[in-house]
């Protein structure tokens, strides 16, 4: 399973919170692992992406809590799962069944704490399952994605930073640094998300053939 883009949480009919995510690094990944054999289910929040590949099913969801109720269901299923997609930290409280109108200078909105996707797959993650995430961070980036990994029982975690011209959100490159569980560091060129993508397939595959 990969999840991919972003999600969208509705404020009212016409307004959103969401972020910069173009999905263009999960479904690389998608790809990658559909290319070496592997029938990926591929989570996708809102993108302007297709995906052609036979072995790769999409389904399509919107909101956090859609993305996590979906990969909830499906992570059993799986030998495992790439979470790559950037989930909406928090949503609104209230959705605005009609469009809200401006009322004087300010508007306060009131924020819920969306499910911590991967954490919660970690808790079911079973010791026959693999599972990586990906961190995006601005500081103190080794040491924040080492925490994440940790906290969220990911085998392996993906970092990226938004320091590194050419890395990130919206563009056609990236630059990462895949840290595993048991210590060891690769640190990667800056490259296409399809050359990204297949470093860290090769890097799972590496992964799955040595003892546990």
């Amino acid at each position: 399973m990969v999840t991919a883009g972003p999600t969208v949480e509705k404020i009212d009919p016409v307004r959103f919170i969401s972020n910069f995510s173009t999905g263009k690094m999960g479904y690389a990944i998608a790809e990658a692992l559909a290319s070496e054999g592997a029938k990926v289910l591929l989570v996708s929040g809102p993108v302007r992406l297709t995906v052609s590949h036979p072995l790769v099913s999409r389904i399509d969801v919107t909101s956090a809590d859609e993305m996590f109720e979906i990969c909830q269901s499906l992570f059993p299923t799986c030998d495992g799962a790439v979470m790559t997609a950037a989930v909406a930290d928090y949503s609104p409280v209230h959705i605005a069944e009609e469009k809200l109108k401006r009322v004087g200078n300010n508007w306060t909105l009131e924020l819920k704490a969306n499910r911590d996707i991967a954490a919660e797959l970690g808790k079911m993650k079973r010791t026959d399952q693999m599972l990586i995430g990906f961190a995006l961070e601005t500081q103190n980036e080794l040491d924040n994605a080492q925490l994440k990994m940790e906290r969220k029982n990911l085998d392996m975690i993906v970092l990226n930073s938004l320091r590194e011209e050419g890395a990130g959100f919206g563009h056609d490159t990236n630059k990462v640094t895949l840290l595993e569980r048991k210590g060891h560091i690769s640190e990667y060129a800056l490259k296409s998300k399809r050359e990204v993508a297949s470093d860290i397939v090769e890097k799972i595959a590496e992964l799955l053939s040595l003892p546990a």
